[in-house]
């Protein structure tokens, strides 16, 4: 099997990160990764925004939380998130942000980063106290986040919940 292949068959979505940080050179090719997602008609109309500051990761978990009305949320304590973000009236924004964020996933992994999907704000992005936090952030008014990968190193202490595929033969029709 090639390592492309290999990368994509391996990756799981990891929810227990240790405290090591992960590198501005890896995020820098997280990004890259992401930049070059394909986008509806080529347009990108997305932005990108990198968050290592746990104080500020703490601080939308917490809001999060409030809003959500979700005890103990915490985006499972990730030393780094990136925050794909796309214009509120853009009819491709949605699915430009989902095939960044799964080449993003796909290149932390190859990098023995671990990450998840947090999908928590599509639907807050304009509640008062999570929009604050994202004009904090740099993130236009006029963009919505569909989702964030949450991101670090595995804390391979904790059980990695493999969760087995369907089989082909029940989930693909190859005619």
């Amino acid at each position: 099997m090639n390592e492309i292949m290999n990368n994509i068959l391996t990756r799981r979505s990891i929810r227990k990160f240790t405290d090591a940080p992960v590198s501005r050179e890896i995020l820098d090719d997280l990004v890259q990764a992401a930049l070059h997602a394909p986008s509806g008609c080529g347009k990108q109309t997305w932005k990108f925004t990198v968050i290592t500051n746990k104080t500020a990761i703490r601080r939308l978990a917490d809001a999060i939380e409030t809003t959500l009305d979700r005890p103990g949320y915490n985006m499972y304590c990730p030393t780094a998130i990136i925050m794909p973000s796309n214009l509120r009236d853009s009819i491709w924004g949605k699915e430009d942000d989902a095939c960044a964020l799964e080449n993003i996933f796909l290149a932390a992994h190859s990098y023995g980063v671990g990450s998840v999907w947090i999908n928590q704000l599509q639907n807050i992005c304009d509640t008062p106290a999570i929009r604050d936090i994202l004009n904090d952030f740099g993130i236009p008014a006029d963009h919505v986040v569909y989702g964030m990968a949450a991101l670090g190193y595995p804390d391979l202490c904790a059980d990695l919940l493999y969760v087995p595929r369907i089989p082909e033969v029940e989930s693909a029709v190859i005619i």
